[in-house]
């Protein structure tokens, strides 16, 4: 997930602009956007604090991974990792860095706020997380003997 993000930043950084360019009418458009917030521009002036959340959740992840012994939720993790990192990397590379860069987001829905590929990973990451836990899927096989 992360090189796809990376990869697709990239082009839209090189083909598109801040202009919405239509693919399926209105229903689905390519616009550049910077986001120096969350999802829907909350949080556009808390950054550091959403960068640092962000390497507190991967870093649990990281920790927890290694009790997994479920392909979901494998998978699970995995998507939520790519989708952390992609756009992390954003906020520590892109202008201004030092964990306050913007997000290139590009993909436009209607009355949706533009996204990219790692909103989409970390999104149905949280889906998959939540259909898991509902079906009661172990995460290891040692807490079903809990």
């Amino acid at each position: 997930m992360f090189a796809l993000d990376y990869l697709t930043k990239t082009l839209a950084i090189e083909y598109l602009s801040s202009q919405s360019k239509q693919i399926l009418g209105s229903f689905l458009q390519l616009k550049l956007v910077y986001n120096s917030g969350a999802a829907f521009s909350l949080a556009s002036s808390g950054t550091i604090f959403l960068s640092t959340f962000a390497m507190i959740v991967a870093a649990a992840i990281f920790y927890y991974a290694r009790k997994v012994t479920s392909t979901g939720w494998a998978g699970a993790l995995g998507l939520a990792l790519g989708g952390i990192f992609g756009n992390l990397s954003d906020r520590i590379f892109r202008s201004p860095g030092a964990l306050q860069g913007k997000v290139v987001d590009w993909i436009q829905l209607p009355n949706w706020p533009v996204f990219n590929i790692a909103d989409m990973a970390v999104v149905s990451s949280a889906i998959f997380i939540t259909y898991l836990s509902w079906k009661n899927i172990p995460f290891s096989k040692n807490e079903g003997s809990k």
